[in-house]
């Protein structure tokens, strides 16, 4: 049983994840703070409940002298300052596993809209023009060489998903791993014996804009690439630049450095897919994540082993 007034919600939740907090968090057992920036409301809080679009401020976190964890409901943790957590030996959960399901569905909708060029075939259709020809022929998946970077588990389910289609695999990180896949110390080799590169790594002070314009170079005009990782990993003015130069064949983001008003000059081109940071964005998903997180906080407070800690240490997905 979580004690009350010890649990300070951080930022809003959706409407389905919000009546699950307030359904296994009684309305005394936590304050709640929409924005981050914010005074916190009194109280003794020894846990805060956010989600990873919340960005945590230090300036915050300083208010708050009982604090011991926070539960993060989302795999990455790039919003948490996690050096000053470590300093303070405050602890941190966050949700992996339960949203690799919504996110590869994604990323191959993604990946299938691109290469089949779905949206705007579907334009096409609607606009009426169908009867003056047919459409453009497009790209088939099968056969392609798929380079993924960071090979994490949702990359690892992502393969699974694949495999099917008749690709081959690749992919980088800091590490080779026991995989019958052919592996790449940079990304820049990566993306030169790749046909589609799909980025899927942490967010972090290594992995800042290394999707770059040496990257598209190497992809070359006949390459696709898929950015459903973090905004912070692409370089976006480099992409901006191989596409209105045709220096790739496409692109699909999920993410943006500058959420959510991503820059208009993607909406211009036809062979660009977007999305609105939507990779876990089920019902299933989103319930399944905030009673992870809540898991988590129920097992801090019991004293128990925590589910999903954040290892501080490491950078994966």
């Amino acid at each position: 049983m979580i004690p009350a007034n010890t649990v300070l919600q951080v930022g809003p939740f959706s409407g389905p994840m919000q009546a699950e907090i307030d359904r296994r968090l009684l309305q005394d057992n936590y304050g709640k703070l929409l924005n981050a920036q914010d005074k916190p409301p009194a109280g003794g809080y020894r846990a805060i409940l956010t989600r990873s679009p919340t960005i945590i401020p230090i300036s915050l976190l300083d208010q708050l002298p009982y604090l011991e964890i926070i539960a993060n409901c989302g795999v990455g943790y790039d919003n948490l300052p996690l050096e000053y957590l470590q300093q303070r030996n405050i602890v941190a959960t966050n949700t992996p596993g339960v949203l690799n399901d919504a996110v590869c569905e994604l990323t191959m909708g993604l990946l299938l809209s691109l290469m089949r060029q779905l949206p705007a075939a579907e334009q096409y259709l609607r606009s009426g023009i169908w009867a003056q020809g047919p459409y453009t022929l497009t790209s088939s998946l099968a056969g392609k060489r798929v380079g993924i970077v960071g090979l994490g588990r949702i990359a690892l389910d992502l393969v699974e998903r694949l495999t099917p289609f008749k690709v081959q695999i690749s992919y980088t990180g800091p590490n080779k791993k026991n995989v019958p896949y052919t592996y790449y110390s940079d990304i820049v080799s990566l993306a030169a014996n790749s046909d589609i590169l799909i980025m899927l790594c942490p967010a972090g002070p290594s992995t800042v804009k290394i999707a770059n314009a040496a990257v598209f170079n190497a992809l070359g005009p006949a390459g696709y690439f898929i950015n459903i990782a973090r905004g912070s990993v692409l370089d976006e003015a480099a992409l901006l630049h191989a596409l209105e130069n045709k220096l790739i064949a496409g692109a699909a983001l999920d993410v943006f450095e500058n959420e959510p008003n991503p820059n208009p000059e993607f909406f211009k081109f036809s062979n660009v897919v977007l999305t609105p940071h939507m990779a876990s964005g089920t019902n299933e998903t989103r319930i399944a994540m905030t009673n992870l997180t809540l898991d988590n906080l129920d097992a801090f407070f019991q004293q128990q082993p925590l589910l999903t800690p954040i290892p501080f240490d490491l950078e994966t997905l």
